[in-house]
């Protein structure tokens, strides 16, 4: 299946498929950079009305920060980390911990992230994912503190 085919299936609505095709490109990205021309379409489905289309851009793009010699994550930052006031705490949590592929990447975008992950308010989410959603911040914070 053609890459192109496999970017089409991260919209589709079987949550199965797209899961695996999902995982399959994570894997690429981790291998070279044949997706880093898709940036574009990961930052557009950051704006997507469905929380997994959402979910799929970030993790995909987060996956590209090794690959990006022009500093086109750079220059969206701030679009990209709307992401960790999704409405969606699953969503919150996937965000929080893609986000680790940015800081590890792009040193200089430490500081926006930093702030706008500790900007969290994590009293507006249930009580069963608050600690999970803390948790994640500080693993992150760790990771930022670290490099």
């Amino acid at each position: 299946m053609e890459i192109s085919d496999k970017i089409k299936l991260l919209y589709d609505k079987g949550t199965s498929v797209s899961y695996t095709n999902l995982l399959e490109l994570e894997e690429i990205s981790e291998c070279d950079n044949t997706l880093y021309s898709y940036l574009n379409e990961f930052i557009a489905m950051l704006k997507s009305e469905k929380y997994v289309i959402r979910v799929r851009g970030f993790r995909l793009l987060c996956k590209q920060a090794k690959w990006d010699i022009d500093d086109k994550i750079n220059e969206v930052i701030i679009e990209i980390l709307f992401a960790v006031n999704d409405e969606k705490p699953t969503a919150v949590r996937q965000a929080l911990q893609y986000l680790t592929y940015i800081v590890l990447n792009k040193r200089e975008l430490v500081g926006i992230i930093k702030e706008a992950v500790l900007s969290i308010d994590c009293s507006r989410f249930k009580d069963t994912m608050r600690p999970l959603i803390e948790k994640d911040i500080q693993t992150l914070i760790k990771v930022m503190d670290t490099q």
